[in-house]
């Protein structure tokens, strides 16, 4: 079976970041990290939710693990901001080139500064969404780190 071609585009750009990642596609699709945790088989805290905010008005990234809610306020701290706001749907698919629900952490239209939950540095692997839904990988939060340049950080 094909991947869409998002999650083509997505194993691309891990690719040129030096990393091979293998998609898998959950055609009941993975809207939410506890739907992704259920059809991957893993604990729900393994999931990687890719949120994209502006804070001071400039898009930005945050990973945060999947239970957690993440805290604007300290988001806006973590990027030496003053104010986060949640971006609507088309402002996410310009600075992405990606659906919400699909966002991956790497791979983006624009250039998105990242601050990774500290959650995630607990686990071995952590499984985000590969350009769609229903798509997903597995990654070590090590080599998502370094895939992101993203900066560890108190999110939520």
């Amino acid at each position: 079976m094909a991947l869409h071609p998002n999650a083509e585009r997505v194993t691309a750009a891990a690719l040129e970041l030096g990393i091979s990642i293998e998609v898998v596609t959950h055609p009941q699709g993975a809207r939410t990290a506890e739907d992704a945790a259920a059809a991957v088989g893993v604990h729900v805290g393994q999931i990687v939710k890719s949120l994209i905010f502006a804070v001071d008005d400039v898009p930005v990234l945050a990973l945060v693990s999947g239970p957690n809610r993440l805290d604007e306020a300290k988001l806006a701290v973590a990027f030496d901001g003053s104010l986060s706001k949640r971006l609507d749907a088309n402002a996410v698919r310009t600075a992405t080139g990606y659906p919400i629900g699909g966002i991956p952490p790497f791979g983006h239209a624009t250039s998105l500064e990242v601050r990774i939950d500290q959650d995630l540095m607990q686990y071995e692997v952590v499984w985000a969404a590969a350009g769609t839904p229903n798509d997903v990988f597995a990654i070590t939060p090590e080599e998502l780190a370094k895939a992101t340049g993203g900066t560890i950080a108190d999110l939520c």
